[in-house]
C-alpha cells in the first residue's frame, strides 16, 4: 500500500483528531474504535466512518476487524496523533523560550530603571522576580543537589525482603493493626 494522497492523510489526520477527542471525553477504546470504524455494520453510528478503522478491509469487502485489532487501532492513533503534537511544540518550545526571554527583559528593564533611579523597594523586588523568572526559563540556575544518607550519615542499605519479613516488620511498627 502506497502513500495516502492528500484527502486521505487529511482524513486520517481528522481521525486521530477524533480519537484524541474522545478519549479526552473519557470514552473507552472499544466505543473509541467502533465509532471511528470504517464499516457501518461495526460503526457504532451505522456508517462508513472516512478513512475509518479497517478501510482496507472494506474496501475489499472483508470481515470487520476483530475488537481487539479495533482497540489497537485507536490506541495506536492517539499514540501516534499525541507524539506528532509533542514534536510539533518541540519544534516551537526554543521560539516560544525566546520571545518569553524578550518579554522578561522588556519588563526588566522597567523595573530596574525604576529601582536603581527611585530606590523603590518595590521595584527591586520585583526586579529580582524578573531575574529569577529568566533564570528558571533560560536554565542558569544550578540544579539542587540532593543526597539520601542512612543513619548518622552513613550509606542507605537496600535490600531484598519476602512478604512475611515484610508483614512482620508492618505488625512491630503498628502493633494495633491500624
Amino acid at each position: 500500500m502506497g502513500r495516502p494522497d492528500k484527502a486521505a492523510r487529511a482524513a486520517i489526520a481528522r481521525r486521530r483528531s477524533d480519537a484524541i477527542d474522545l478519549r479526552l471525553a473519557g470514552v473507552d477504546w472499544l466505543t473509541i474504535a467502533r465509532k471511528l470504524a470504517a464499516d457501518p455494520t461495526v460503526n457504532s453510528d451505522g456508517i462508513a466512518y472516512p478513512q475509518g478503522y479497517g478501510i482496507e478491509r472494506y474496501r475489499k469487502r472483508q470481515d470487520p476487524p476483530t475488537n481487539e485489532a479495533l482497540i489497537h487501532a485507536a490506541c495506536r492513533d492517539v499514540r501516534t496523533a499525541l507524539a506528532d503534537r509533542r514534536a510539533e511544540l518541540g519544534d516551537d518550545v526554543d521560539e516560544l523560550r525566546a520571545l518569553e526571554a524578550d518579554r522578561l527583559d522588556r519588563l526588566f528593564f522597567v523595573a530596574y530603571k525604576k529601582a536603581v533611579r527611585d530606590q523603590d523597594l518595590g521595584a527591586i523586588d520585583r526586579t529580582l522576580r524578573i531575574m529569577e523568572r529568566r533564570a528558571r526559563l533560560l536554565g542558569l540556575d544550578m540544579p539542587v543537589r540532593t543526597e539520601l544518607s542512612g543513619p548518622d550519615g552513613g550509606p542507605v542499605q537496600v535490600e531484598d525482603v519476602t512478604a512475611d519479613e515484610l508483614s512482620a516488620l508492618i505488625d512491630l511498627t503498628d502493633p494495633d493493626g491500624v
